[in-house]
Order: C-alpha cells, then structure tokens, then sequence
C-alpha cells in the first residue's frame, strides 16, 4: 500500500491511539497527526516515540477555524490528506428530565457538530484529489438508545445519519464515508464503571467481554483501506453481538 497521510482526532484517547498504531503498523511510510485539545501526554509521548511519522495539532473539534487551520496545516507538509478519523467526543449522562442545556449543546459539539466541521473542511481538499478515506466513530447508542443518553445517543444518531447522507454525495468522486458504532469497549470512559453494572453490562454482550480498543482499530483501518474500495456509507457494529 502506498504511504497515506492521516489525520486522528481525539487522539490522547484509547481508541484515538489504537487507531493512531493501526495505522503506523499498516505501512512505514504513514504520515499520522494526531488532533487534540486539551489533553496530550499520550499524543505527545506518541509523537516523541515515531518523531519521523507523527506530529500533534492542537485541534478544538468545535470549532471551523480550527479545522481549517488543521487541514491547511497538513496540505502544507504534505499537499493532501488520504483519510480523516472522526473520533472526537465526550459524554455527559443524565436523564432528560434534568439535563442541563449545557450538556445538550456541549455533547451535540463535541460529537455531530463536530463531525460536521471536519468533513466539510476535509473535502475540498479530497475532491481535488478525487480520493479519500473518510470513518466517523458512532456509537451503539445511535443504535440502541439508552437511558439516560438522549444528547449522546441522539448525537450519535446524527453521525450516523450524516455518514449515509455524505457517502451518497461522494460516491462518484472516489471518497468513502463509513462509520464505526463500538459497543462497551475497555477505554477511559469505561474506567469508573462500578463493578455491578460492568457485570451487568457484560451478561448483555454474548461474547461475555468487553471489547478492545485494537478491535475497533482495525475496523478502521479496514474501513479506510483500499480493500474496502466498494464499501461508503456502511455502519459497523463492534460490539460482541449486542444486536
């Protein structure tokens, strides 16, 4: 495979980084920057780690300008971009009946606005280069709403939704759009999980686990591969067979 220029935001993350490696692990020659905000010492450590094949942009998913900064950025270093891992995202749970608008816009943000911004910034450049990769990560709650998730699961829903729409209007020019929708998956926004609802959770999942962020990783990878060349607007499950 020829060497791809990358661009992972959220990238400080667990998955943000499985994606990062599955990438450096695909070919030698990848160029990968790695988008973040606020949190960077994993980003950072990465960057020191790969110094020839990793830079680190400080990127506020929220907002365009800092989008079009970003991709102007990496055209200047590199004159394209091959693909785009829309990875950013936070949560912040509460039932609807007291949930604060500040939750309902800041979790809108952060996961479909954001999205939004990063496509639109991404695609003139890869329309002139009539190729391009573009995996939005989702979520299973886009999926299977659940309690207590009506700004995340709708958000996500929105990514989803997004996805399909945009991988239509792109089919023709070479670009692929695909999402990923992880279930419970073993990164930071599991850590705090109490161990009774983890069993819970668990029983929920036939395969009895929680999922790893490599797994997800290489859905990815793949999604973005030129093996998934006939592959746009697919949504795919990592979840151990919740549905």
């Amino acid at each position: 495979m020829n060497p791809r220029t990358i661009l992972v935001t959220g990238a400080n993350g667990g998955l943000g980084q499985a994606c990062a490696r599955a990438f450096l692990d695909e070919s030698p020659g990848n160029q990968l920057w790695l988008g973040v905000r606020e949190n960077r010492a994993n980003a950072d450590a990465m960057a020191l780690e790969f110094s020839d094949r990793v830079r680190v942009l400080a990127l506020d998913v929220t907002v365009p300008d800092a989008w079009r900064g970003a991709v102007e950025t990496i055209r200047a270093h590199h004159g394209r971009l091959d693909v785009l891992v829309n990875n950013a995202g936070h949560h912040e749970d509460s039932l609807l009946a007291t949930m604060a608008p500040s939750a309902w816009d800041g979790v809108m943000a952060s996961n479909l606005h954001s999205v939004f911004h990063g496509c639109q910034s991404v695609l003139p450049l890869m329309i002139a280069q009539r190729s391009g990769r573009i995996v939005n990560i989702a979520s299973l709650s886009a999926l299977l709403a659940p309690a207590g998730q009506a700004n995340y699961a709708a958000a996500k829903a929105g990514v989803v939704a997004l996805t399909q729409s945009l991988a239509k209007e792109m089919a023709r020019i070479g670009i692929t759009v695909n999402a990923v929708c992880p279930g419970y998956i073993e990164t930071e926004a599991l850590r705090d999980m109490p161990p009774e609802r983890r069993l819970s959770a668990s029983s929920q999942i036939p395969m009895r686990r929680f999922g790893r962020p490599g797994e997800v990783a290489a859905a990815v990878r793949f999604l973005a591969s030129a093996d998934a060349s006939y592959i746009t607007g697919a949504i795919l499950k990592v979840d151990g067979g919740i549905l």
